[in-house]
């Protein structure tokens, strides 16, 4: 479903392990992920990343798993930012 919703949507949603919110992740490294309010619409942007250099699409994969299994854990080291509509646009993976 989420490979589905990438390959229409350009980003994928999952839902927070603790607390059942709704975050959606864009294609990126940093400032690629977004809390969803009821009317679908990103409130709060988060940026949060594993150590170490990985591609883009390990980065995205250990943010879904955080936010899924370990969401209080991921908020506490993620710096918060406003999300503005352009930074959001349909990318694309190189690859």
């Amino acid at each position: 479903m989420q490979s589905a919703q990438f390959a229409a949507k350009g980003y994928f949603e999952v839902v927070g392990g603790d607390t059942g919110k709704q975050y959606r992740i864009y294609p990126g490294a940093m400032t690629n992920v977004c809390e969803i309010d009821e009317k679908n619409r990103p409130t709060i942007g988060l940026c949060f990343l594993p150590m170490g250099e990985l591609p883009i699409g390990a980065i995205m994969l250990s943010q879904k798993i955080a936010l899924e299994s370990c969401e209080s854990r991921a908020l506490e080291v993620a710096r918060r930012f406003t999300p503005i509509g352009f930074m959001f646009r349909r990318n694309q993976l190189l690859g």
